[in-house]
């Protein structure tokens, strides 16, 4: 099964264009085993944890056999909003090449905009149980030529009262269709869904969990802006100055640019993923095995034969595209009994896919704050003062001495040796750091009347001040959450609509007060 490539499985060739250009090298378990099924017209159980790939599992099969209709021909239904977006946005990568259009359909947005769009043609439909009914009651909705039902996340739906509108809406689709559930868990009421409107030759397929054992490993992550990212993993490297670590990209591009960009800047790193022969791989993990190698980037499939005690950090610097990956990541630090650190870049929209990987490894990842330039000189001065402490106790310095007298005659000592530390210093440095706080530019800091108690996150955030003040989130900067309240780093042309458009409105049902915040950053 682990020599299975997305092209061994008989997808449409746009589609698989689209999962290359995804830079996913080769499917993941739930993946292999679902594409073939689903491609042959079989009902399915697909039983896998949140974050295995399930979308791309019945995406990119369902995707490969529809083309452009005036009727709806995927029925999509999630528990959640924010999974109905999520969905939405990995299905649209999925058909990226092929005329298919997709669209989210859940509360909270204006049904008149999604009746129009309905009205235009929709070949897939994402939606949550309580609006699609919404829709079958005011006849929007045509489910009358469905050929593929999915139900996403089955056991949440029933856990949050679905069950009895999820079979109001499959009386409400035609018998001649293909079903697919995808479950974590299978209770009693599943079953009896499945057993009721699923074929008697229905595949189950599950997906045995990896255990994953985190006692010596700690887990932490750091709210990144994408244009931030690689200076961002500089100040990390330059703080921590790992004796050896393992950062993982998604893609072979991605390996590729990061190892580009490393050495320009001096690093010691090479580079494995699966273009690579086996004789460059090889050689890769020797040096790293041999310590020849301060820093390895990897993809997921080329760090499987990495199996190395001494990893101090595994860095994600993109998070990976399912949680079993997440799990076999942190798995190569914390070995042979001893401490490792575990460090994820996440950008507000991924947010949500930490929670589900916390969920998942029934672990804490904990928010560090991205260190400052003054934070990296403290760690280098150190360095820098303790090797020249070093080199005084060894006594090796002698024939140096006559240099020194020569400086003696014409500047300050002291000066002289601040010269030295500084040219040192500066050597030290991978970045050309020109603030403090990578957040420095993020302008006004608003105060909102909504928390984590309110099961907010960005993704939920970053959709209201869309949704109600119209305006582009990709500027937003720092998501701050507490318990009872946020604050957001906001630039200053975007205060006033803000707060004219959004404060007052109601998320989550509650009603949102706005303000420019009077206190400095706090810190969790």
């Amino acid at each position: 099964m682990k020599d299975i490539k997305f092209s061994d499985l008989n997808l449409d060739d746009k589609v698989l264009q689209a999962i290359d250009a995804m830079g996913f090298e080769e499917p993941s378990q739930i993946q292999a085993e679902a594409i073939p099924v689903v491609l042959e017209g079989t009902d399915m159980i697909g039983q896998a944890q949140t974050g295995t790939g399930k979308t791309l599992a019945y995406g990119a099969p369902v995707i490969s056999m529809i083309d452009k209709s005036s009727k709806v021909s995927v029925l999509v239904l999630t528990p959640t909003r924010e999974l109905a977006i999520q969905v939405n946005d990995e299905l649209s990568t999925i058909a990226k090449f092929k005329k298919v259009r997709i669209m989210p359909i859940y509360g909270g947005q204006p049904i008149e905009r999604q009746i129009k769009a309905l009205k235009r043609g929709i070949e897939i439909v994402v939606g949550t149980p309580g609006r699609i009914l919404d829709h079958i009651k005011r006849h929007t909705i045509d489910l009358s030529d469905i050929k593929f039902l999915i139900l996403d996340e089955a056991d949440e739906m029933l856990n949050m009262g679905f069950i009895d509108d999820i079979e109001n809406i499959i009386k409400n689709v035609n018998n001649d269709r293909q079903t697919m559930l995808f479950s974590a868990t299978m209770p009693e009421q599943i079953k009896r869904l499945a057993s009721k409107y699923m074929n008697k030759e229905t595949k189950h397929i599950k997906i045995v969990k990896n255990t994953l054992t985190v006692e010596k490993i700690k887990q932490y992550y750091y709210e990144v802006k994408a244009k931030d990212r690689f200076e961002i993993l500089c100040r990390i490297l330059d703080v921590d100055e790992p004796s050896s670590a393992i950062i993982f990209c998604k893609t072979k591009r991605g390996v590729d640019e990061l190892v580009d960009a490393m050495q320009a800047r001096g690093y010691n790193v090479e580079g494995m993923h699966g273009d690579m022969n086996q004789n460059q791989r090889l050689n890769t993990l020797k040096k790293f095995k041999e310590n020849n190698l301060e820093f390895l980037v990897a993809t997921d499939v080329a760090a499987r034969g990495i199996d190395v005690d001494d990893v101090s950090h595994v860095i994600n610097y993109e998070l990976p595209q399912d949680m079993e990956s997440y799990v076999h990541r942190i798995g190569r630090t914390g070995r042979a009994n001893k401490d490792g650190i575990a460090y994820s870049l996440v950008t507000p929209r991924e947010y949500i896919l930490l929670k589900q990987i916390e969920k998942f490894t029934r672990s804490k990842i904990k928010r560090n704050e991205i260190p400052t330039v003054d934070e990296i000189f403290e760690t280098k001065y150190k360095h820098i003062l303790e090797d020249v402490k070093q080199t005084l106790d060894n006594d090796d310095y002698k024939k140096f001495t006559p240099m020194a007298t020569e400086l003696d005659d014409e500047y300050n000592l002291v000066d002289v040796a601040a010269a030295l530390i500084k040219m040192n210093f500066d050597s030290e440095l991978s970045f050309d750091y020109t603030e403090n706080s990578i957040a420095s530019d993020n302008g006004v800091r608003l105060f909102f009347t909504i928390g984590r108690m309110d099961k907010v996150n960005p993704k939920s955030l970053l959709q209201f001040l869309k949704d109600t003040a119209h305006i582009n989130v990709s500027e937003i900067g720092d998501i701050d959450i507490l318990d009872k309240f946020t604050f957001i780093n906001i630039p200053e042309e975007l205060v006033n609509p803000i707060l004219n458009k959004s404060a007052g409105r109601k998320l989550r049902g509650r009603k949102v007060n706005i303000e420019v915040a009077k206190n400095k950053k706090r810190k969790h």
